[in-house]
């Protein structure tokens, strides 16, 4: 049976890695009981997959992992005994059965949201830039006289030459920052910063990523072109 686990991450935990992670919840699995399943062979390990590796330094606020459950039993409670396991700075948000037939939350991220601020005590823009008639006139401006926003892409061999509007799907004013929607995900998938970057660039505003806060919302796939985050699916336990 696969369940669904829905968590945020914050604080000094964000600078955990993504391999240290995992291993964080393995360990926790045990201790809290839940039956989770072992794939067979000479090294057997916990059937375990999380939706997409959160950057080191970035906050959550929806994360996901899949797991799989030799039985319903003992599940009961599961996210209180969950919580308990927990450090401060990683927050049990819910559990979800899903149907047997559902994609692993990995293979369905389609885009992200992500909340991007001044990190405190640090001056990103310039003076006044996050007033609120001021950014939303510049958000507007990027992302609606460009016929195109051309980047260089790093890959891990090499170098590619992209648009990455297309891959940009919402861009708003939200709490004193940027909210902003974009393409996650193995097909295509781009980094909040670098579509910061080049709206800096853009309108000629410095830009240090050292002074920004970057706090992922959440992840989402999509069905009939519309995104459905990927806490929705399933059975609340």
């Amino acid at each position: 049976m696969k369940i669904r686990i829905k968590f945020s991450k914050y604080g000094v935990m964000k600078y955990v890695g993504h391999l240290d992670m995992m291993r964080f919840f393995q360990k926790a699995m045990r201790r809290a009981f839940i039956p989770i399943a072992y794939s067979e062979g000479f090294s057997p390990h916990q059937i375990m997959s999380f939706a997409a590796p959160l950057g080191v330094g970035m906050e959550s606020q929806g994360e996901y992992m899949d797991i799989e459950v030799t039985s319903m039993e003992g599940m009961e409670g599961a996210i209180k005994r969950l919580q308990e396991t927990m450090v401060e700075g990683i927050e049990i948000q819910g559990l979800k059965k899903l149907p047997e037939s559902e994609k692993s939350a990995m293979s369905q991220v389609k885009r992200a949201a992500y909340w991007i601020g001044q990190r405190e005590g640090t001056a990103v823009f310039q003076e006044n830039f996050f007033s609120q008639k001021n950014l939303d006139e510049k958000l507007k401006e990027f992302y609606m006289y460009p016929g195109e926003i051309i980047v260089t892409k790093q890959t891990k061999r090499s170098e590619k030459i992209i648009d990455i509007k297309p891959m940009i799907y919402k861009m708003e004013v939200l709490k004193e920052g940027i909210y902003m929607e974009v393409a996650a995900g193995s097909t295509e998938n781009i980094k909040p910063t670098m579509v910061l970057k080049e709206f800096c660039s853009f309108h000629h505003i410095p830009y240090e990523e050292k002074n920004i806060q970057i706090i992922r919302m959440d992840l989402y796939t999509e069905k009939d072109g519309m995104p459905i985050s990927l806490g929705e699916t399933g059975e609340i336990l």
